[in-house]
C-alpha cells in the first residue's frame, strides 16, 4: 500500500525519510484550535486523527500517517513562535524549568478504517542559559517555527539539560518507534 505523510512539517518528513520507505506529502486542512476543556494529549490526540481523516479523502487506497504536538510549561500549551521576538519571550519562560511535550501519532488505514493510535510523552527541561545566548542560538538555527523555540535534532540541544522518553523522536514530532509497530501491524515491513 501506498504511505501518505499527512503533514506539511519539513522535520516530520526528514524523520519519516530515515525509515528508507517511499512516501509522499500531503497537506491536511484542518482547525489546530485546542477544544474548550481538553487535556492536551487529547488535544494532540484529536489532531493527528483529523489530519489523517483529511488526508484520506484523497488516497482512499493508503496508509494515511498523522501526527500533532502539543507543548506545555506550567500548564500553558506552547506554540510556534513565529518570530524573533516571540520566540526571545518563548526561552526566556522556559529557563531552567520542565515542559512537557505530548507527542500523538495516528495511522490509518484509508481501505480498511482501521485506525491504530498513540501519544508518546516526552519531558523535557532547559538549562539555566543567558540572554545571550539565546540571542545567539536564535541567530544561528532560527527556530521559528518550531514549538517551543528550539530544534532539538540541531544547536538547540545546548538548551536542554535533559529529556525522558521513549522515543528521542517524538520530542522532533514523529514517533518512529511506534510507528515503525504501527507499520508492521498493517503488514509493512521497514526492514524488508
Amino acid at each position: 500500500m501506498k504511505l501518505v505523510l499527512a503533514s506539511t512539517s519539513p522535520y516530520r518528513r526528514e524523520l519519516l525519510a530515515r525509515l528508507g520507505v517511499p512516501f509522499e506529502v500531503a497537506a491536511p486542512e484542518v482547525d489546530e484550535t485546542p477544544l474548550s476543556g481538553e487535556s492536551p494529549d487529547e488535544t494532540a490526540q484529536r489532531l493527528s486523527l483529523l489530519k489523517a481523516r483529511a488526508v484520506a479523502e484523497k488516497f482512499p487506497d493508503a496508509l494515511i500517517i498523522g501526527s500533532d504536538q502539543v507543548a506545555l510549561l506550567e500548564g500553558v500549551q506552547l506554540g510556534k513562535p513565529g518570530t524573533h521576538e516571540k520566540a526571545i519571550a518563548q526561552l526566556k519562560s522556559m529557563r531552567g524549568k520542565a515542559l512537557e511535550f505530548h507527542t500523538a501519532l495516528t495511522l490509518l488505514n484509508a481501505r480498511s478504517g482501521s485506525v491504530q493510535t498513540a501519544n508518546v510523552p516526552v519531558r523535557l527541561v532547559m538549562r539555566e542559559y543567558t540572554d545571550a545566548q539565546i540571542e545567539n542560538y536564535l541567530l544561528r538555527d532560527q527556530p521559528y517555527n518550531c514549538c517551543g523555540s528550539a530544534r532539538s535534532e540541531s544547536l538547540g540541544i545546548a538548551l536542554i539539560a535533559r529529556f525522558e522518553t521513549e522515543d528521542p523522536n517524538a520530542l522532533i514530532g514523529l514517533p518512529l518507534i511506534k510507528l515503525t509497530e504501527m507499520l508492521a501491524n498493517e503488514g509493512m515491513d521497514v526492514l524488508a
